[in-house]
């Protein structure tokens, strides 16, 4: 029998059994912070006038089946490592509350990796081979994220690192393989991207602060406390949206980009939902809050360069 408990979480978490509990497993609502990069890096080559549809496909599939992989990979060594439970939230929990074998999640994340890779190889066909390079340096990276014996994810880096490669780095391949170049203008725009993914993880680890503490994780939520850390979000939040203001005066990004900013409200509810908030499972609106940030601010900021090739506009 499950306790209210058990089922409290479930019913917070909105848990379903069958083909849903696979659904769970991708973590679903972290994808768009690989869907994002690779969305803004291939409007960003359209408006510099080159576009492989295909090729956006396949490397926006890619990305999503590394992404997924990664979240497997963190849902399998978070059990081994007994950092997981049946009373996590969070987390996928096919394995601490659906049973599902543990091997079976980290074959399934081996096979998402495989599929990565091949699709890579057409990727290279279509560009050049040092993306291989690229891409297979961004997938290890995703594994020892928290495989290994030292998890990027347990250090205060966490957030840096995949801030840095799901942001500038992946927006950095998706314009490469289109234009066959890296402009500065690109790199610049990458950088309030890269912010608001990295907060993707900062949320996550400031509402596993707790058990995080206890387990000896050295996160930025832990070493700050969770008054500053949700400060520090407010900041990093601040900073992003400033230089994308910054990059609309300039020239950088087009008058259009200003709708990016209508992501704010959302970003403004997430920093509400954490303040005063104790547990776990209070913490959770606050975190999907975030995430939907990064795929407002994204999903805006790559219709503004769309607006840009149809509707040219300058100061």
């Amino acid at each position: 029998m499950q306790s209210l408990e058990d089922k409290t979480i479930q019913a917070t978490l909105n848990e379903r059994p069958g083909l849903h509990i696979w659904w769970r497993l991708l973590r679903p609502h972290t994808l768009t912070a690989s869907f994002v990069p690779v969305f803004i890096g291939t409007m960003l080559a359209i408006l510099d006038g080159s576009i492989h549809f295909l090729l956006f496909i396949v490397m926006l599939v890619a990305s999503m089946l590394i992404q997924a992989a990664t979240n497997m990979y963190n849902e399998y060594y978070d059990y081994v490592r007994g950092l997981d439970n049946e009373n996590s939230v969070g987390i996928g929990g096919t394995i601490v509350r659906d049973g599902i074998p543990a091997k079976k999640v980290l074959h399934l994340a081996n096979t998402f990796f495989l599929l990565a890779m091949s699709l890579g190889v057409y990727i290279c066909l279509q560009s050049n081979w040092w993306v291989m390079v690229v891409g297979l340096i961004s997938m290890l990276v995703g594994y020892l994220y928290t495989g290994g014996p030292y998890p990027i994810a347990s250090t205060p880096f966490g957030e840096l690192v995949s801030g840095f490669f799901m942001g500038t780095m992946l927006i950095g391949i998706s314009y490469y393989v289109q234009t066959m170049t890296i402009s500065t203008d690109m790199v610049l725009i990458s950088i309030p991207v890269a912010i608001f993914i990295g907060m993707i993880l900062l949320a996550n680890n400031i509402r596993d602060l707790d058990n995080d503490k206890e387990n000896g994780r050295k996160t930025i939520a832990v070493l700050f406390g969770q008054n500053k850390a949700i400060t520090f979000l407010a900041t990093c939040f601040i900073v992003s949206y400033g230089l994308t203001i910054v990059f609309i005066g300039f020239g950088i990004l087009p008058i259009w980009s200003i709708i990016a900013l209508l992501s704010g409200k959302k970003a403004k509810q997430a920093i509400n939902q954490f303040s005063g908030k104790k547990t776990n499972v209070e913490k959770i609106p606050a975190m999907i809050a975030t995430a939907q940030t990064n795929t407002l601010y994204g999903v805006l900021l790559g219709i503004s360069l769309l607006l840009q090739i149809f509707i040219p506009f300058s100061l």
